[in-house]
């Protein structure tokens, strides 16, 4: 045989030999991959029968594959769908922990307020009868002030208490003096006696210190699960960068490509895709915790001293006593009055219709506690802030926490007991690469996402601030100090009113102090008595008032 002739067939040979070998490899059957692909709802007009070469993939390894690159499109959006499904799923329950409590304990507090208010009003209608109905727009007004603070409205409370309690002297002023008519400005001039003489004794102080950090501590905690709630959903619906989504791709549904379907990630290399992807999250952690710990305070704080419960429960006889007092220093609080108002015009006619009626109902029946309302939630105060604190506990660290809860999902990854069967983002084998660190900074050498240190997510930024701001917020509520919730996404710590007091030295029950007699001078003694003998009409309220307290003493 001439050499060239065999020159030529030797090479021929050998590319024969090979080619059974290359058309076994083009030949590998794509059922699999079809099967798990139509299952997504995919079309299978996009897929081939067989691998054909993979030069046309962005992000899968280009060898023999069963992707298109309309499936390699297609399968990358879907990888994007699924990993911001699995972060709401995974977040679903401290959104729905923020969702849930905050609902009830606003329920709770407004009927509290609601509660509170018809008690207050059953109860003087019975006993003090017209004499409460022609001035009950004082108390009514009371109770608006109290839900419009709540509610967020700009209202001091200690300068609306104050108001309360002048413009209630004033009522009261008239009634034990109804022999004098008294002008606007005179009226003005009594309420401005209203601290020096202390009318109602020492219950308004006491009544001013306990409601003021009370509806602070109630307004701000449900304030604070409205910040949470918020938070927690915007937080929750995440926007994944191009770095990202092709992370996710190549971890997800690289497999199919490979003709792997049934593949699994390994555990820690979805780790590092998911601290890559979510990167910016974790770095909400810190200020999250922190503010968790401020709602855990300020819980404390209403199951203890700051507890609007007992303060709203008992308002109506609170108030009664103060009317007491009043009465019982009715005479000196209108000596002192006139000496420093001077002496009033007489009225045209003397108006006993003005004193107690005779009819005046002083027999009461028992009263029943079971029939005081009860909240819409259902429950005591106590037990609801315990439910609050139990769950709030339970989403420390969710943000940090959430790569870590998604990977443990058997959906996602093959588990951390199977390491040598899993995908590993180029072949069925063992990951090898360390994993890396919480947070944006930790992420500049993820080998599996690409992650621009240098720009932080300013959406997320955004949430850091209004947590911040929150925390402060409830770190001055603690304290007994006022904050203005006007503007939730104001960075202002806020100002208004306060109790200025800590818990050993605000007392916690109330003591009735009887005001004394102010010096009268000696020409003015006729002027006394007469003062004295008109208020006697009035001794009913006294007796009533002892009669209501006795009996809520002893309920």
């Amino acid at each position: 045989m001439p050499s060239w002739i065999r020159a030529v067939i030797l090479p021929l040979s050998g590319l024969l030999l090979t080619l059974p070998a290359a058309a076994d490899v083009k030949a590998r059957s794509c059922s699999e991959v079809r099967q798990a692909y139509g299952a997504k709802g995919f079309s299978l007009a996009d897929i081939p029968y067989q691998e054909i070469a993979g030069e046309h993939l962005r992000i899968c390894p280009q060898e023999y594959t069963c992707c298109t690159t309309e499936m390699e499109d297609k399968l990358s959006q879907q990888s994007k769908l699924e990993f911001e499904n699995l972060v709401e799923e995974t977040s679903h329950f401290v959104r729905t922990t923020f969702v849930s409590r905050h609902k009830k304990f606003d329920e709770f507090f407004r009927e509290l307020l609601e509660n509170a208010e018809k008690s207050l009003n059953d109860m003087f209608v019975r006993t003090y009868g017209m004499l409460y109905m022609q001035n009950s727009e004082v108390f009514q007004d009371l109770f608006t002030e109290l839900k419009r603070y709540y509610t967020g409205g700009n209202v001091n409370l200690e300068e609306m208490l104050n108001d309360f309690w002048a413009r209630l002297l004033e009522r009261m002023f008239q009634l034990i003096n109804p022999q004098y008519h008294f002008s606007e400005d005179y009226l003005e001039c009594v309420s401005k006696y209203t601290d020096q003489l202390k009318p109602f004794g020492d219950v308004p102080r006491k009544l001013k210190i306990q409601v003021t950090r009370a509806f602070i501590a109630a307004r701000t905690f449900v304030q604070g699960l409205t910040v949470g709630r918020e938070v927690a959903n915007r937080v929750s619906k995440v926007s994944p960068t191009p770095g990202c989504i092709r992370a996710l791709m190549k971890m997800l549904y690289c497999p199919y490509c490979r003709g792997l379907p049934t593949v699994r990630p390994c555990n820690n290399y979805c780790l590092n895709v998911m601290k890559g992807c979510l990167a910016n999250q974790a770095d909400l952690d810190t200020e999250w915790n922190l503010f968790i710990d401020a709602m855990l305070l300020v819980a404390e704080r209403l199951e203890g001293p700051f507890n609007i419960e007992s303060v709203m429960d008992p308002i109506d006889v609170k108030i009664s006593e103060a009317i007491m007092n009043m009465q019982e220093n009715s005479m000196q609080v209108s000596a002192k009055v006139f000496q420093g108002c001077g002496q009033p015009k007489p009225a045209p006619a003397l108006r006993s219709a003005r004193s107690a009626p005779e009819n005046f109902n002083t027999r009461f029946r028992p009263y029943n506690p079971e029939e005081r309302p009860t909240t819409a939630a259902g429950t005591s105060l106590d037990r609801l802030v315990t439910d609050i604190k139990e769950k709030l506990k339970l989403s420390k660290k969710v943000w940090s926490a959430l790569p870590y809860t998604i990977c443990k999902d058997e959906r996602v990854t093959a588990g951390t007991s199977n390491d040598e069967e899993c995908w590993n983002g180029h072949s069925k084998a063992r990951y090898l690469p360390e994993i890396m660190n919480d947070g944006l900074t930790n992420q500049i050498n993820n080998p599996e996402v690409e992650v621009d240190i240098t720009r932080p997510d300013t959406f997320i930024r955004q949430q850091i601030m209004a947590l911040r701001v929150m925390t402060n917020k409830l770190k001055n509520a603690y304290n007994g100090n006022d904050v203005n919730f006007q503007d939730t996404s104001d960075e202002s710590s806020g100002s208004g009113s306060g109790s200025g007091c800590m818990d050993d030295v605000c007392p916690t029950e109330f003591e009735f102090v009887t005001t004394e007699a102010p010096a009268v001078d000696p020409d003015r003694r006729e002027e006394e008595s007469s003062a004295l003998k008109l208020s006697s009409s009035l001794t009913s309220w006294s007796l009533v008032c002892v009669v209501l307290t006795l009996q809520r003493l002893y309920r």
